[in-house]
């Protein structure tokens, strides 16, 4: 298998992470996680990390240069590895600012799989999230329940819906995934890149059709 670029989309609830977070264990890809590579800078206290901290702490959003010039420096320190990029770009100045950012070092995207899923369903997996108040520990009815209802496996501290895993508010943000989403999508596929996986096939069928898309038919 080549080193490819991968970008995964898909709605909240999808399973993008998890699918990268698969990529990543079992086929070598590094995973781009834009929340997880942020914190790494600010922990390291980087140029660009003292910048994204300003943003964080204020609660405004790292803008589109500063998010670009982090995905330019993620580039530079893992060339030549396959990269899966979860959840990022959202927009269409994103993606564009993304390609010049490859451009630059030679590279380019080279797929993007959209692991679709219904409204309905996304609801229905989210509003079945539960977390401990305790370990923060995550357990979904429908797919990991806990052994004993309302009780932690791990520390047995009591688990609780958060308030973004609510109905109204998964609904409102699924509003913002389709208005920035749809054209994203639409971007894709007029550049001949875009591959649909049915999410609704579940975590292990999602992650063999990705398998077969990036062409790793042997782990």
């Amino acid at each position: 298998m080549s080193a490819m670029n991968i970008v995964l989309l898909g709605p909240p609830g999808s399973g993008k992470g998890t699918q990268a977070e698969l990529m990543q264990d079992r086929l070598g890809f590094v995973h781009y996680s834009t929340g997880d590579v942020f914190r790494d800078h600010i922990k390291r206290k980087t140029s660009v990390g003292f910048e994204i901290e300003e943003y964080v702490v204020s609660g405004r959003l790292v803008p589109d240069p500063v998010v670009l010039e982090v995905v330019n420096a993620f580039l530079a320190e893992h060339a030549g590895k396959p990269i899966v990029f979860d959840g990022f770009p959202r927009t269409i100045p994103q993606a564009e600012g993304m390609d010049q950012v490859f451009s630059g070092h030679g590279l380019k995207v080279d797929m993007a799989v959209l692991i679709d899923l219904a409204e309905d369903e996304v609801v229905e997996r989210l509003t079945a999230r539960r977390q401990c108040r305790k370990c923060r520990k995550i357990y979904n009815l429908r797919f990991s329940p806990p052994r004993q209802e309302g009780i932690c496996d791990e520390c047995k501290g009591e688990l609780f819906q958060r308030d973004d895993d609510k109905e109204q508010t998964i609904r409102d943000r699924l509003k913002v995934y389709q208005e920035q989403t749809e054209p994203l999508i639409a971007y894709y596929e007029d550049h001949w890149k875009l591959e649909r996986i049915a999410g609704e096939l579940g975590r292990d069928r999602v992650y063999e059709e990705l398998k077969r898309l990036v062409g790793a038919e042997q782990e």
